[in-house]
């Protein structure tokens, strides 16, 4: 096969290894809101799914804008004084309010007393103030009526960065914890029966507080950062997905270090898996898992399916360079120049397989034609290139968990796509 290939020249290859040895690019942060002080509204909107479908939901609003699902995700830094001021703007005369698992000595203004903390009611408001003294991933969500209110959408996650010199490549106070680049995946699953019960007495009689049995409780629809797939493949903040702003598709370079914050905001466990690697789970809510003070992640530990508890939060790092597949993952020639991070022992060894014929290869937008990084092979008349990559499955090793209301594909499901050096990543 005849192929084309689109590297950079090697000055420019040359000058971005340079660039990255003097200084780390801030890559792909987590997409959030900066604090310490957070202007949350509780209100109720619609939220659609991969099917088709519509479902009413609650959720938190951002400085009384759309609400939200999941709710906006909180970034601050260890140290800060975070405030959140919450009110109150359901349609129906239910109590509201946000606890935040991992943060202590949470003090409250307003409202009154509940079972876990202070709430409010329609048109009332309070306050929450901590001080974020550990970096890590973290949840948050409704302390009133939570296996009601946390299934209608009232959840989120906090980060919080490390008093280091770099905080956006460094997840905690220690060398071991460096990244290049992160993403959130917050899960939940939702039963669609419930929201549809709640609509309905809601629009029946907006003067009580609609009551639902959730001994009945049976999910069918699995989310990651608020979308079932394919949609968890979309940009984020599209416009037809008003009140599900975040995306999930996680992108590198080979050898770049990917942090996973992996938050479990849903009730049943999920079984998150990584296809290309397995990944080291360095911290587990908010804590490092290290034996000591300042020993570092010395107690990671190696997986590729990551078992997210209910409740639970997770750092893991993932990295991929082709190690050990036994053919270049370039594609090659032996005497061509090495790429950065390249597997050295793998550098010109030729795939071990015969490429099928033209007609036999099925093509489409995010295929080169080719399965090398950096190179162009033949496709339809018409279809460009945009250039090669590899994409990994990520998604539930349940099997129920990877399809919307019963169809295949879908569910709690995303791409991890890697990518030549020298092709930008946002």
């Amino acid at each position: 096969m005849n192929q084309l290939t689109i590297k950079l020249p090697r000055l420019a290859d040359v000058a971005l290894v340079l660039l990255l040895a003097v200084t780390r690019t801030a890559w792909a942060t987590v997409d959030g809101v900066p604090g310490p002080t957070f202007n949350f509204t509780a209100k109720a909107d619609y939220i659609s799914s991969a099917d088709g479908n519509t479902h009413y939901s609650w959720g938190y609003a951002l400085n009384g804008g759309t609400m939200q699902y999941p709710g906006p995700t909180m970034i601050v830094n260890q140290g800060d004084t975070v405030t959140v001021n919450l009110t109150n703007a359901l349609p129906v005369p239910v109590p509201v309010s946000i606890v935040f698992p991992g943060q202590a000595n949470v003090a409250v203004a307003g409202g009154t007393a509940g079972l876990m903390t202070n709430e409010v009611l329609p048109g009332g408001a309070v306050t929450y103030t901590f001080v974020a003294s550990n970096p890590g991933t973290y949840l948050y969500h409704s302390g009133s009526n939570p296996s009601l209110q946390v299934e209608m959408g009232l959840l989120g996650a906090m980060v919080v960065r490390p008093n280091v010199p770099d905080p956006l490549h460094q997840a905690y106070g220690h060398a071991s914890t460096a990244f290049d680049r992160e993403y959130l995946f917050l899960l939940t699953e939702m039963d669609p029966a419930i929201h549809a019960q709640i609509d309905a007495l809601v629009t029946a009689n907006p003067l009580a507080a609609p009551v639902a049995d959730m001994t009945a409780y049976h999910p069918v629809l699995w989310f990651i950062n608020g979308r079932n797939a394919p949609d968890t493949l979309l940009d984020p903040h599209v416009a037809w997905l008003p009140t599900q702003p975040y995306n999930s598709v996680p992108r590198m370079h080979p050898g770049e270090k990917l942090l996973m914050r992996v938050v479990n905001a849903g009730r049943d466990l999920h079984p998150f898996h990584t296809h290309g690697n397995n990944f080291w789970v360095l911290a587990k809510d908010g804590r490092l898992l290290e034996s000591a003070p300042g020993a570092g992640a010395d107690l990671a530990y190696s997986d590729f399916t990551l078992r997210a508890v209910p409740g639970e939060t997770y750092d893991a790092i993932f990295e991929w360079t082709g190690k050990n597949l036994g053919w270049d993952i370039y594609g090659h020639a032996p005497g061509d120049p090495m790429e950065p991070n390249e597997y050295a022992a793998d550098h010109g060894k030729p795939l071990p397989v015969t490429m099928p014929n033209l007609q036999d290869i099925s093509t489409g937008a995010n295929y080169s034609g080719s399965p090398f990084l950096g190179m162009s092979g033949a496709l339809p008349p018409g279809v460009p290139s945009p250039g090669a990559g590899y994409f990994h499955m990520w998604h539930s090793h349940n099997e129920k968990e990877l399809t919307n209301h019963d169809i295949f594909p879908g569910g709690m499901m995303t791409m991890l796509i890697i990518e030549p050096w020298g092709v930008p990543i946002p």
